[in-house]
């Protein structure tokens, strides 16, 4: 199968991932990378040994680039990604998707009047722990689920982050820049979600920053920093969930948890893409560890990408999808609307619930 070639704009913190494991799937050729700092461009290039450095302009000019992964900050990925689908090429976004729901509907719309791919990020749950806590679920170990909980507990980023104003302002927040991989999971395993309510709140006004880069200065805080809430899902299960930067004792909260109608299961941390996966029958004390799929269970970020690539190749459906990042777009506003509202709201988007990686692959293949 021939190879697709790739371009990677924005080369800050998160690209080194991408481009180590771009290097690494058989499916992806990395050929250029951009950032609107060239020196940047230019250190990440010499690190990971891509051939060609260009400005925004030039990559998304290249003719044989046919996937564009956008690593821009959040206020960014809609436009990048609709100058990548006007470009002709098929893109795979960060997360979230867009900032609002209406920029992620028209990056949607172009890419299927273009014939073109969306793809977003997260896919930590194409790693080895939710695909587990899914075939699980899927043999009915635990019988139906009917109840979940979710709980990302922290104190924010101001205080390791060299560049944390970004999380503070609109397109940020705690549901913003944890929700996605939170939300992603419980779609894998649950399916599509039909209702959210919501309430949100705000402990400071104002941070400090205590990174090194910048430390002592001040950022305003323009979005919760607190939010809490109950989703129903299609399926009938309900969900409680809540994201906070407001955390400044930690927590001992279990990332996320189902309970079925014969036990209960610990699913892993949705940010990593390793285990444990634990569950526990109805009547018995101790927890099982379930083994782990053979699979991808260390940071693969860059699985999204080499998915799409074999769908642009072979026509199949590709797993971390623009239909699925919407969804969960929509449902992190819906929070947010929700607690505005002072009432539930009703989702207008849903989506397939991906489906899961064939087992016995060979590593760094997904077909």
């Amino acid at each position: 199968m021939d190879k697709v070639k790739v371009g990677i704009i924005g080369c800050g913190k998160i690209s080194g991932i991408y481009m180590e494991n771009c290097l690494k799937f058989e499916i992806l050729e990395l050929k250029a990378c951009a950032d609107v700092d060239m020196s940047r461009a230019k250190a990440q290039a010499e690190q990971y040994g891509i051939p060609q450095v260009h400005t925004v302009d030039q990559l998304l000019e290249d003719p044989e680039i046919e996937i564009i992964i956008n690593l821009t900050i959040p206020a960014a990925h809609a436009e990048i990604s609709l100058r990548a689908l006007e470009a002709g090429k098929h893109v795979y976004v960060e997360k979230p998707l867009a900032v609002t729901r209406e920029e992620g509907q028209r990056v949607l719309e172009l890419a299927k009047e273009k014939g073109l791919l969306v793809g977003s990020a997260p896919e930590t749950f194409l790693g080895a722990g939710i695909q587990t806590a899914l075939k699980l679920i899927d043999e009915g170990v635990i019988g139906r689920p009917v109840a979940a909980t979710a709980f990302m507990m922290s104190r924010g980023h101001e205080h390791w982050h060299p560049d944390p104003e970004f999380y503070y302002a609109a397109g940020g927040g705690p549901m913003f820049d944890m929700g996605p991989y939170y939300l992603t999971a419980l779609v894998q395993l649950l399916g599509p979600i039909d209702a959210v309510a919501g309430m949100t709140g705000m402990a400071l006004a104002e941070r400090k920053i205590t990174s090194e880069k910048k430390a002592g200065q001040s950022i305003q805080v323009d979005i919760p920093t607190h939010v809490a809430g109950t989703l129903r899902f299609e399926s009938g299960v309900i969900a409680t969930m809540i994201t906070s930067f407001d955390i400044f004792g930690g927590s001992e909260l279990p990332p996320i948890e189902i309970y079925g109608t014969e036990g209960t299961l610990r699913v892993p941390d949705p940010n990593t893409f390793g285990g444990p996966v634990r569950y526990r029958k109805t009547g018995e004390q101790e927890w099982h560890e379930a083994e782990l799929l053979a699979g991808y269970d260390q940071n693969t970020r860059g699985i999204g990408p080499a998915d799409m690539a074999y769908a642009v190749r072979t026509g199949r459906a590709h797993r971390a999808s623009g239909e699925l990042a919407y969804h969960v777009l929509e449902a992190m506003w819906a929070f947010h609307d929700s607690s505005d509202a002072q009432r539930f709201y009703e989702m207008e988007s849903t989506c397939s619930r991906p489906a899961p990686l064939p087992e016995g692959l060979a590593p760094y293949t997904l077909d």
